[in-house]
């Protein structure tokens, strides 16, 4: 199997992604994202992916809460809504485990999943959430490790290791897209997002990004840039793909503010996220 189209991503081709907002603008028609993410055993995910998307630009996020997790989000992000809405893209899984009875909150957290089978708009699905590729009838990207792909592929009794995944991204991209029929976008030193024989290669980020937290840093990115840009996915399925790049690109550039050469957290790297695509859109 071999890719038959591929590139590498630019900071035009980012800049592309990024939805300005015009006079016409009003917080419903610049995107809504639901965000079902974090858990009692990992709360910060809902933290850091709301704060993340918030940072990006959109018009709401709504947080679908369990566990108290709404107190968290709400004094870190005081505009989120924590009711249920329309949205125009779903952000799952980040902070949740894939086991949905390893104890009763989790269980909790994944009874909201059911949501996104009743608004089919483009959807992001990050850890937890990953195993329901190709079980929704929407747009779907998928944003796991080599490890989170391995371990969807056996769901299909496809033997592959991780480190078979992180020896040949692309191949292995390629065929998640086209197995499970959704958009991958492949994190690791070295990000591929594929759709299809559609492949885009981001630039080598910086080390700094392995660090606690990063990975919900970048869902809520991309859970932001889907929401505004949904009427495009809609129209194009390429654009899924643009938009998964687009955000890898705006998180390594806030990383590497955040850096200046030095360790990051999460934290700083959404605090970096304006900058960043400011910088982008100069």
């Amino acid at each position: 199997m071999v890719a038959k189209k591929s590139r590498t991503f630019t900071a035009r081709d980012a800049a592309r992604c990024i939805i300005v907002p015009s006079d016409l603008d009003h917080k419903y028609s610049r995107g809504v994202l639901g965000l079902i993410t974090g858990s009692a055993r990992y709360p910060g995910a809902a933290v850091l992916t709301t704060s993340a998307a918030q940072a990006t630009g959109l018009g709401m996020a709504r947080f679908h809460s369990s566990s108290g997790l709404a107190h968290l989000v709400l004094h870190q992000s005081p505009e989120t809504v924590v009711q249920p809405g329309p949205v125009t893209a779903w952000l799952a899984g980040s902070g949740i485990e894939r086991k949905r009875y390893s104890d009763f909150t989790t269980w909790l957290r994944h009874r909201w999943f059911q949501l996104m089978k009743l608004q089919t708009v483009p959807t992001v699905l990050d850890a937890g959430a990953i195993y329901l590729a190709g079980r929704l009838s929407q747009p779907t990207l998928i944003t796991p490790h080599a490890g989170e792909l391995a371990k969807l592929f056996a769901e299909r009794s496809i033997t592959v290791s991780s480190e078979m995944i992180e020896a040949d991204p692309i191949t292995w991209s390629v065929k998640a897209s086209e197995e499970f029929d959704v958009t991958v976008l492949l994190k690791g030193s070295k990000t591929i997002v594929a759709q299809g024989d559609f492949v885009i290669t981001l630039p080598k980020a910086t080390s700094w990004l392995a660090t606690a937290g990063s990975g919900d840093v970048l869902a809520g990115i991309i859970g932001a840039l889907v929401a505004t840009n949904y009427i495009e996915i809609l129209n194009s399925p390429q654009r899924l793909a643009e938009v998964a790049a687009s955000g890898a690109y705006i998180h390594n550039v806030a990383a590497n503010l955040a850096s200046g050469g030095a360790p990051i957290s999460a934290s700083m790297i959404t605090a970096h996220i304006p900058s960043a695509i400011r910088k982008i859109l100069s």
